[in-house]
């Protein structure tokens, strides 16, 4: 693989509630992500797939698709609710799934939600995805959709630059990430 090949970026949408707006906000974040030709990006909206209620002791087929889809990115934005302040169970689930998949590549994190805009949330994730060894991102994109809507051009400005920040940052580690990957296989 060289280094003018596409980032393999997952872009996974954490709620699957009923009348949410993680998948409007997905889109939103869709549409300014799409603008990097050096990304390869590919949605994992948690809401399509069916997912045991119980883990069982064999993984089931949508499991099997959820780890693969993993496995073959390179990197991963997280975009993320936050449920009394912390992230919604379904993502957990989710992230819980895979573990080997995760390793050595870089998460990002768009985060929705009132006051904190999402980043309780985003701290208790950076604690579970360091224990499956990814390196997260210092900058993400926080949005508190009550205080400032998404169709608001009054926000577009610094929430457009939070985007194009964190998508900088991820690119570097996720390019830097690789090439060590193709190096030395990572052993944790």
């Amino acid at each position: 693989m060289t280094d003018d090949e596409p980032l393999r970026v997952a872009v996974i949408i954490g709620s699957t509630r009923e009348g949410r707006i993680g998948d409007a906000v997905g889109r939103w974040f869709m549409e300014r992500a799409r603008a990097r030709d050096e990304l390869d990006l590919a949605v994992l909206d948690l809401a399509e797939f069916d997912f045991p209620v119980h883990y069982p002791q064999q993984a089931t087929q949508q499991m099997t698709e959820f780890t693969g889809a993993i496995g073959r990115a390179e990197a991963f934005v997280v975009v993320t609710p936050e449920y009394n302040r912390s992230f919604p169970a379904s993502l957990k689930q989710a992230i819980d799934f895979a573990y080997d998949e995760w390793q050595a590549k870089p998460v990002g994190f768009v985060s929705y939600g009132h006051g904190s805009s999402g980043l309780y949330a985003v701290e208790q994730l950076r604690s579970v995805f360091t224990e499956l060894h990814t390196v997260t991102l210092r900058n993400g994109v926080a949005l508190d959709l009550l205080r400032i809507p998404l169709d608001d051009p009054t926000g577009a400005c610094a929430r457009d630059r939070a985007v194009r920040l964190m998508l900088d940052q991820l690119g570097w580690w996720g390019r830097a990430l690789r090439e060590a990957r193709a190096v030395r296989p990572y052993v944790s």
